[in-house]
């Protein structure tokens, strides 16, 4: 609710409107998500903040120095946006427009939601398993296979029927084959002999479908890949959705490799389930969100003997139909920017300011917690609801 009377900020405690510039392709600036979040932080900070979007055509065809300016950026890359301009074909439209998007942020020195830099480091898998092993986050036991790259040599590489050498580590079918490219999402699974071997090849979903069956058991043989131990997970996965290192939206599809066959409702979605995330899972969140810059993050993780693994890091991604995911995001994103630049500017934080989602506060690294009967204690906050995805 907006203040009145006493209650209104004068110009010398808050001198100004933080304006929120997003800037990403049409499709993203305007999907369901992205609006309902925006809509919600102005109903919560509209006193505080304001947000525009940075028109689609002036991203494509115009110099930095004529973007618009704006205090706080949130920068979302997709295979039409620009990051800078270097490799990867399909990933080589999203480098390109990431540079520009870093050297906007340079010029203009906005607060950024989402380290725009290390949004390159989850264009490549190799990055992100390494990125991943250095902070202790659990994953699939893999292997690299590097073909045709001028600064590397070509890994030492053996096929056998039901298992593969890489550089003298055996890894036994089933395995998952990935490309480097996180942006190609053409991954195959392998099978043994002993199952009928050949191999099902996922692909990103197409009306119902979301694999398909080969009888082809042979690994490809052009380009580098990351081979993945198969983890067992009870044919689910589970799609985790962080916002901050303290909070995280958590649901469960059916793995696309059970069968390629989408469960969808009677809407039309694609049928997600409840999760409860475990305490070492809430950990994991914490983890990604700060070993890969990004504020707003998504992941995969698998479930297998007690133990659970990320298969996959997305980066920026949203929740698709969740009214209180969208509320607390936009409760979330509205403290962290109005602490920042209270905090940096030594503006006084207004005392109406809409409180964070319980357990978590905005504040970053500094852990929330809050005061029970038996004394002070702090957990990340999970959402649970059945959720669906349309597509």
């Amino acid at each position: 609710m907006a203040p009145t009377g006493n209650e209104i900020f004068t110009k010398k405690q808050w001198p100004h409107k933080i304006s929120i510039g997003i800037c990403a392709m049409q499709r993203k600036a305007t999907s369901k998500p992205m609006q309902a979040i925006m809509e919600k932080l102005i109903v919560f900070f509209g006193h505080l903040v304001n947000f525009f979007i940075f028109p689609e055509q002036v991203i494509l065809k115009e110099p930095i120095e004529n973007w618009p300016h704006c205090h706080c950026l949130i920068s979302i890359h997709s295979t039409e946006f620009p990051l800078q301009k270097v490799s990867f074909k399909s990933t080589q439209i999203i480098e390109m427009r990431l540079f520009q998007a870093i050297a906007y942020v340079k010029l203009q020195n906005p607060y950024v939601i989402n380290n725009l830099d290390r949004q390159f480091d989850m264009l490549d898998r190799r990055t992100v398993l390494r990125i991943l092993s250095e902070n202790g986050i659990e994953h699939p036991r893999h292997g690299c296979v590097t073909r045709g790259e001028s600064n590397e040599p070509d890994t030492e590489f053996v096929e056998h029927p039901d298992h593969i050498e890489i550089n003298g580590e055996v890894f036994k079918k089933p395995f998952v084959e990935k490309p480097i490219n996180a942006e190609d999402h053409n991954v195959y699974i392998y099978y043994p002999s002993s199952v009928g071997g050949g191999s099902r090849r996922l692909f990103r979903k197409k009306n119902n479908q979301s694999s398909c069956y080969y009888p082809k058991s042979e690994v490809r043989r052009e380009g580098s890949y990351i081979y993945e131990e198969f983890i067992p997970a009870d044919g689910t996965d589970v799609k985790v959705y962080a916002v901050g290192p303290s909070y995280a939206h958590a649901e469960a599809r059916k793995a696309p490799g059970v069968d390629g066959q989408v469960e969808r409702d009677s809407d039309g979605k694609e049928v997600r389930y409840p999760v409860i995330l475990s305490d070492e899972e809430k950990q994991i969140a914490k983890k990604i969100v700060l070993a890969f810059g990004q504020t707003i993050c998504g992941f995969d993780l698998l479930r297998a003997d007690g133990k659970s693994y990320v298969c996959d890091v997305n980066g920026f991604s949203f929740v698709k139909t969740s009214e209180k995911y969208y509320e607390d995001t936009a409760n979330i994103l509205g403290n962290q920017i109005v602490r920042h630049f209270a905090k940096t500017n030594g503006w006084q934080i207004p005392t109406d300011m809409p409180q964070p989602p319980i357990l978590d506060s905005g504040l970053g690294d500094d852990t929330p917690t809050i005061t029970t009967s038996s004394g002070t204690s702090a957990e990340l906050s999970c959402i649970v609801e059945k959720q669906s995805e349309s597509r």
